[in-house]
């Protein structure tokens, strides 16, 4: 059942890792459109305003289709076999929903106590999806329907049908029983819905009444749960759906940017939930106090090839916000310190929030200057010197405490291996050698292809391998026989940051290049399969 889950969380990245990229063009844009930044360049009439309008409608294209990405997205990761055909059937069966659960609603909507006469958006409880007007069951409801869809694919996409109804297999006999489904989900769906949309208002109202305790709880479990997958369940709602804000806090920040444009208040009165949204604070500032840490506590000897090391994985944590790599670097090694890291990440965001600090800040600095600093540091600079000098005051905090704990507890982080512990290097002839029994007919190697190669030689070859998937960072498998598998330091050899083994779940770290080294995986294990 873990295993299940992990993967549906790993799937859910597919879409969300499109948000980053469109919430930079919109932080540019909403900047350069501003008037009081740009002056007369930015007054409305100007080809300036309208052509960075332009822009900026292409980038709300994430924002405001949501549920479509996420039906489409989550295919792509639970699919087990044509995915793509897979993406098209969850598509349809979910505008097939949306019209079925529209007409319930516009026939008998006072039965289920929805005033269908609103206007989408606001409190109406009402969404436009895919031109459809009807209740809004936000990236829940896109992924349930999603789900159910995936389900019946892997379970009956290769039906055999008579050769007379040869036309209804595969994809069309997967969207027909998702037809049949449909209807009575829209039923259930009409009946449900309006009382869990009455929850999720009196549940906004709770967690930004509980303040800083709150947001301690909330960031804390978002950091601890990183190692199960399951740190997306926790977040998720939050960011994406209607948990504290409407539509989520991702896309309420980004379309509120132009109203937070004033001195008239401070950011934290006008966005109280924001306080939701600084788990980049340990990822900026924690990722920099835990460096210096694993320099500090390193063998001398070992101190260059530790920077070769952090450097790059601090970087990608710092300024894209992506932490996995560097946490994984200890997790395994030293459990300890991701309990006091994650204790950390959580007061730091308290302690910001306390002082005021709120915003856009789940990302790294990329993130920071696009959608925070830059259109908003005019009106709310001391805002962000506050978040800036308590950022600071924790990174030395966090290399503190960490050097304390190492050297106290004789932990065996980046540069204090046992002098004994290395394995053997993989050379470019093993490459060779390996690539041509694994690789036929692929003449240009490069490093995905050697990762995968190695990663596979690892898992005890292409007949241990039952499953694989991926989320944003990790490769995730299921093996028949644990056993099979190399030691943790083989594949970091290899090229992966980390090792995570549940039974026959495995997941590798690998970093932003997964889905490559996915696809450079599988052409393996379809070579297999062919010979």
């Amino acid at each position: 059942m873990m295993k299940k889950v992990q993967r549906f969380g790993g799937a859910m990245l597919t879409p969300v890792l499109l948000f980053s990229f469109a919430g930079v063009v919109v932080g540019f844009a909403i900047l350069f459109m501003n008037e009081d930044i740009m002056g007369d360049l930015a007054s409305p009439d100007s080809l300036w305003y309208q052509i960075w309008n332009v822009i900026a409608e292409g980038a709300w294209t994430v924002f405001r289709q949501m549920p479509l990405l996420f039906v489409i997205g989550l295919p792509i990761g639970l699919a087990k076999k044509e995915s793509g055909r897979a993406c098209l059937e969850a598509l349809v069966t979910y505008i097939t929903f949306n019209y079925f659960l529209s007409a319930i609603l516009m026939t008998w909507g006072s039965f289920f106590g929805v005033d269908m006469a609103q206007e989408a958006g606001g409190t109406s409880g009402l969404a436009m999806i895919a031109s459809i007007k009807t209740i809004d069951t936000g990236m829940f409801g896109a992924l349930i329907i999603s789900g159910i869809v995936v389900y019946l694919h892997n379970r009956y996409f290769d039906t055999e049908l008579p050769e007379v109804l040869g036309v209804f297999r595969g994809t069309s006999f997967v969207v027909i029983l998702g037809f049949i489904v449909m209807l009575p989900i829209a039923f259930l769906f009409a009946f449900i819905w309006p009382h869990f949309q009455s929850f999720m208002l009196g549940l906004q109202g709770f967690f930004i009444s509980s303040g800083n305790i709150g947001v301690w709880i909330y960031s804390f479990l978002q950091e601890i749960l990183i190692p199960t997958g399951l740190h997306h369940f926790i977040y998720a709602p939050f960011a994406y759906d209607n948990a504290v804000v409407p539509g989520g806090m991702a896309a309420y920040w980004a379309t509120h940017l132009g109203d937070f444009q004033t001195t008239a208040h401070s950011l934290k009165e006008m966005y109280p939930a924001g306080g939701f949204a600084l788990s980049g604070m340990s990822k900026v500032f924690g990722s920099i106090g835990i460096v210096f840490a694993f320099y500090k506590t390193a063998r001398p000897e070992k101190r260059k090839a530790v920077l070769g090391l952090m450097i790059p994985v601090a970087a990608t944590a710092v300024f894209a916000g992506i932490t996995e790599p560097l946490e994984f670097t200890f997790l395994f090694v030293a459990p300890v310190l991701f309990i006091v890291h994650a204790v950390l990440a959580a007061t730091v965001s308290t302690v910001a929030y306390a002082f005021g600090v709120v915003g856009d800040f789940g990302g790294g600095l990329i993130n920071w200057f696009a959608v925070n600093w830059l259109p908003l540091w005019k009106y709310h600079w001391p805002t962000y010197v506050t978040q800036i000098i308590i950022g600071l005051a924790f990174a030395f905090l966090w290399y503190i405490i960490f050097v304390f704990i190492i050297k106290k507890m004789d932990l065996k982080t980046p540069g204090r291996e046992p002098e004994d512990s290395e394995v053997k290097f993989y050379t470019k002839a093993d490459y060779k050698e390996k690539k041509e029994d694994g690789v036929k007919g692929k003449k240009k190697e490069n490093q995905n292809q050697k990762k995968a190669v190695l990663f596979l030689e690892a898992l005890g070859g292409s007949e241990n391998i039952t499953d694989v998937t991926n989320c944003a960072t990790r490769l995730r498998l299921t093996l028949k026989d644990p056993e099979l598998m190399g030691p943790d330091a083989q594949f970091l050899q290899a090229g992966a940051h980390g090792v995570v083994r549940n039974g026959q779940a495995i997941q590798i770290i690998v970093g932003l290049s997964v889905p490559s080294v996915r696809s450079e995986f599988e052409n393996l294990l379809n070579e297999k399969d062919e010979e």
